[in-house]
């Protein structure tokens, strides 16, 4: 059974109806718990997909990738008109840019007016100094939303949401672990996972606990493959690994299985905030050395029983093309055949990549 799962417009209206604001984030580690203990309801924009990105020419070279050129063409074109915030994370250099763009434009020329632009740096590393940088730059956040919106959680209203959100993020891994009992398409798995994007966390654990309900014993159906890169996008891909019969076994996205993040354990909110986001999968855009990449797609790619690797990667991510040379070589070293997918937002899925997919297939021993 398909679950059913709120749309963003849905999700967007019934949190303005309570009433609440709207923060719009782009891309991809953020403090989901600080925003809404401060009132606001994120809502991750990755790109959005086919966004035109010409409005961008402007302002962006041609070569970044598309989710930054559509992002800000979408901001360009009035596409997130009516949020409260827009928050950029620094997941790479051309976001860092972007960020700096918004920020640092005439009012006048701010495509957004005068909603604000806040940035956040993630640390490029692991282990204590990181989360006491972290949780130093959480903590800097709350007090600048504070003076934004005029809002004043407590230590004990900030510890809520993040044991909630949480919650949310188990019932996530949960969805994550459960591929192999789920009857879904992987265009419907990934449609409810990726609603953690934009759902307060209790609507989103209706989702999952309603999915999850529906598993059965495992199935060996379709022929299993990982799914790395940044977003499976265009949708098109989806739809074609569905009409050729293949299941996305593992996922290693940086919108859906990098995402997956542990219990903090401090009772200080803020540190538990920046225990969470610290404790994910090895990311390139959390810069994450190179061999522990490496090793944990090979590892997930084996536990998933995945005999093919698609790298749909978006054309200029310089993070993922980095380690795709060394990922490519461990993963048909490991007896996974690989195809790397260069995607770009703006564009639909093409017949050709659908081809090289139905090569890849075809290759399969």
């Amino acid at each position: 059974m398909t679950p059913a799962v709120p749309s963003r417009t849905e999700a967007l209206r019934a949190w303005r109806a309570l009433p609440g604001r709207i923060a719009a984030v782009l891309p991809v580690h953020h403090p989901r718990a600080l925003w809404r203990a401060h009132g606001y309801l994120p809502v991750e924009a990755w790109g959005p997909p086919g966004t035109d990105a010409a409005p961008a020419a402007a302002h962006l070279q041609p070569f970044l990738c598309s989710i930054v050129r559509c992002g800000l063409a979408f901001l360009l074109t009035g596409g997130l008109d009516g949020v409260d915030l827009v928050v950029v994370p620094h997941a790479c250099d051309a976001l860092q840019g972007l960020g700096s763009l918004l920020a640092d434009l005439p009012p006048r020329r701010q495509p957004l007016g005068p909603v604000p632009v806040l940035t956040f740096y993630l640390p490029r590393a692991a282990g204590e100094p990181a989360v006491d940088f972290l949780a130093a730059e959480i903590a800097a956040l709350s007090a600048r939303l504070g003076d934004l919106a005029g809002t004043r959680p407590t230590a004990d209203d900030l510890l809520a949401a993040a044991l909630e959100e949480e919650e949310a993020d188990a019932a996530f891994g949960a969805l994550l672990d459960a591929r192999p009992r789920l009857a879904l398409s992987n265009t419907d798995w990934y449609r409810a996972l990726r609603s953690r994007e934009y759902l307060p966390p209790t609507s989103f654990r209706a989702v999952a606990e309603a999915a999850l309900a529906a598993a059965g014993p495992p199935s060996p159906g379709g022929v299993p493959v990982l799914l790395s890169g940044i977003v499976p996008e265009p949708s098109g891909l989806l739809a074609c690994l569905d009409r050729l019969g293949v299941r996305v076994a593992a996922d290693d996205t940086a919108c859906v299985g990098r995402r997956r993040y542990a219990t903090g354990t401090s009772p200080d909110p803020f540190r538990r905030m920046a225990e969470a986001l610290t404790s994910g999968p090895p990311d390139t855009t959390r810069g994450s050395p190179l061999p522990d990449r490496v090793a944990h797609v090979v590892a997930l790619a084996g536990r998933a029983g995945a005999r093919a690797a698609i790298l749909a990667i978006p054309g200029g991510c310089d993070p993922e093309l980095f380690a795709l040379p060394a990922l490519r070589r461990a993963l048909e070293a490991a007896g996974v055949r690989t195809l790397h997918l260069e995607t770009d937002l703006a564009a639909p899925f093409t017949a050709q990549a659908a081809t090289r997919v139905e090569a890849l297939l075809e290759s399969l021993p």
